[in-house]
């Protein structure tokens, strides 16, 4: 760093024979900036430094200050240390950037920076606009002092790190800030997904600009960031943790993207390399959670259960690795351990974590996309896991468990742990209001209910659920009549596609136990509500023809015939709205698996004689 500047580029400017800070604007500076000029004689020998020197121990006072706050147990003491940190770095980075740039203040002016947009992101838990925004301006600093500002500021963020970075080689001392400011806005641009851009960020930081790699994780070791002097300011987190964070951040994001689009061996080997890297502990279960499921598709199942053993030591259960890990015992056919797996899923959603105190540095975590459907991390919540369980006792034959997990799922649905069940049976039939999305799940549970009697072989008991279901479903009201706007289908409701096929799906279930207890005539008024209710709905259609052509009424058979074939040359209608996974399921249980078959049997032996 220069000991001697030019005083007046600094905003230093003499005022009757003594020194003085300068309260001449630069850069629109705004009243916050004007109080830097406080008229306080300061000896011009030393002065620079003087300056600098206190403005450094400021900043090295505030990063003691951080790491005191990330040590505290107690996590709101911590938060409000953090919180008073981040407001000390943004006064201390106002003050620096009230005066003009200049190269021997810069190397502290990008630290500041860098711990200013660390804290930002550690406590807002990601990146946002604001952090791109105080990157590009220190980038502008830094042009400033080299008068390359101008036409450059179009070509954006890209335009901006190109322009620094070629004049680096005369700027040897802002390099180590340099390199720790280009490691945030990686991991900025890693956070977007702007892999292109991060890309081409690393082959300049590498000095590759011809026949340069385009493989990330390559490029991210090759990237050797200069070590800082021992007397450089302090920092939060240095360029070189930076990187590591990347690289652990970048390998699992491209493991876990090669795994959903299918490309497992290259998958494995990515993930393998995230979980060899900088990886905390629960990343580390992420990783090997992740590890385990390609494993599982690759036909390696013992390997895939060591994985998930390995992810569930040493911690509170987890709900990924007890998913993944019902998935495996389900093909490898250890039902009792499926189902256990299923249970402690149930009980680890039920566990409220106890916010822990800020780690106050950008960490794998913060770099990781939110897991979707299509993600092995995905293990929705407690009532989801609850009905997978049910359902998967109802699907093996032990329906007492499935009929005893139903009952649970419905005090899950209403959120009473007592469950009294008689009373909310009573406000459901009267239409109570409090609870807006009540009346469809209690039906819907009524439904999952009479299914597991079906499977007892107790039709009194199925119909009597059946009908309860019924009564309550006719009671609901679609999301978008009474339960305001689409959002609130979010906390709860259901859509009137969802509510109208939940309708169907009740019906036809009773009338299959009307035919089941040789009653006809009450199955034939379900299947016709139903055929009404749904027209395009062929398995409520295919019930109905079934039943008239048991009870002989041949010419309407027929008409209902025909009508199917027309509706199957029809253009099918774009199923852009998706039904709940309960009843997805629900409804492949009440479809008949040779319904097509049946179909053409049905026209060979209805309409072929009535043509002679």
């Amino acid at each position: 760093m220069q000991k001697r500047t030019d005083l007046s580029s600094l905003g230093w400017g003499p005022r009757r024979g003594r020194a003085y800070l300068s309260a001449a604007p630069s850069r629109g500076l705004g009243p916050a900036s004007a109080t830097l000029s406080h008229q306080t004689p300061l000896g011009s020998s030393g002065l620079h430094a003087s300056c600098l020197d206190l403005w450094r121990e400021k900043n090295d006072q505030l990063v003691r200050q951080a790491k005191v706050a990330q040590d505290s147990r107690q996590f709101l003491r911590g938060q409000q240390l953090a919180q008073d940190v981040l407001e000390g770095f943004r006064g201390l980075l106002h003050s620096l950037q009230g005066l003009p740039a200049a190269v021997p203040v810069l190397p502290l002016e990008l630290t500041v920076t860098c711990n200013f947009i660390t804290m930002k992101a550690s406590l807002a838990q990601g990146f946002t606009e604001n952090q791109a925004q105080d990157i590009q301006q220190s980038l502008e600093r830094v042009l400033e002092t080299q008068k390359q500002l101008g036409p450059r500021l179009e070509c954006g963020l890209r335009g901006l790190w190109d322009s620094v970075l070629h004049y680096s080689s005369v700027l040897l001392e802002l390099l180590p800030a340099l390199h720790h400011l280009a490691g945030l806005q990686a991991a900025l641009w890693l956070s977007t997904d702007c892999l292109g851009d991060l890309t081409l960020l690393l082959q300049t930081l590498n000095g590759n600009q011809s026949e340069a790699s385009e493989d990330l994780l390559h490029l991210l070791k090759t990237w050797s960031p200069p070590a800082e002097e021992s007397d450089a300011p302090l920092t939060l987190q240095d360029a070189r943790g930076l990187r590591d964070v990347l690289l652990t951040a970048s390998a699992y994001r491209q493991g876990l993207q090669e795994l959903i689009t299918g490309s497992l061996p290259k998958a494995l080997s990515s993930l393998q390399e995230a979980a060899s890297g900088l990886c905390p502990r629960p990343v580390l279960v992420q990783v090997y959670t992740v590890l385990g499921t390609c494993l599982r598709k690759m036909g390696n199942p013992q390997r895939a259960l060591l994985y998930l053993v390995a992810a569930l030591k040493g911690g509170s259960p987890w709900g990924p690795p007890l998913l993944e890990a019902s998935r495996l015992y389900q093909q490898l056919g250890n039902t009792a351990a499926e189902l256990e797996s299923l249970e402690l899923l149930v009980d680890a959603l039920s566990v409220t974590h106890s916010p822990e105190a800020p780690q106050l540095l950008i960490e794998v975590e913060l770099l990781l996309p939110q897991p979707n459907p299509a993600s092995p991390l995905h293990c929705g919540t407690q009532s989801q896991a609850k009905y997978l369980l049910a359902s998967r006792c109802l699907q093996i034959g032990r329906a007492e468990d499935a009929a005893e997990h139903y009952l649970d799922l419905l005090a899950l649905l209403l959120d009473d742990s007592e469950p009294k069940m008689p009373q909310l049976w009573e406000d459901a039939r009267k239409g109570t209001k409090e609870s807006p999305h009540c009346l469809s799940w209690v039906s819907a549970t009524y439904l999952l209910q009479g299914r597991a009697w079906v499977q007892l072989g107790a039709q009194k008991e199925a119909i009597s659920e059946f009908s309860r279901c019924l009564e309550l479903l006719f009671q609901a009201t679609p999301k978008d009549k009474e339960q305001g706007p689409a959002s609130s289908c979010e906390q709860g409701c259901m859509s009137d596609v969802a509510l109208q096929q939940l309708r169907v799906a009740a019906l036809i279930s009773r009338g299959l136990q009307w035919v089941a207890s040789d009653q006809d005539t009450k199955a034939l008024q379900d299947f016709l509500l139903s055929v009404q209710m749904c027209p395009g709905n062929r398995d409520a259609s295919f019930h109905l023809l079934q039943t008239l052509r048991r009870m002989d009424r041949r010419d309407e058979a027929i008409a209902l015939w025909w009508s199917l074939e027309a509706q199957a040359k029809l253009p099918q209608e774009n199923a852009a709205w998706s039904l709940p996974l309960f009843l997805e399921t629900y409804l492949s249980w009440i479809r008949s698996p040779d319904r097509e078959t049946l179909l053409e049997e049905f026209q060979t032996s209805l309409l072929e004689p009535c043509d002679l």
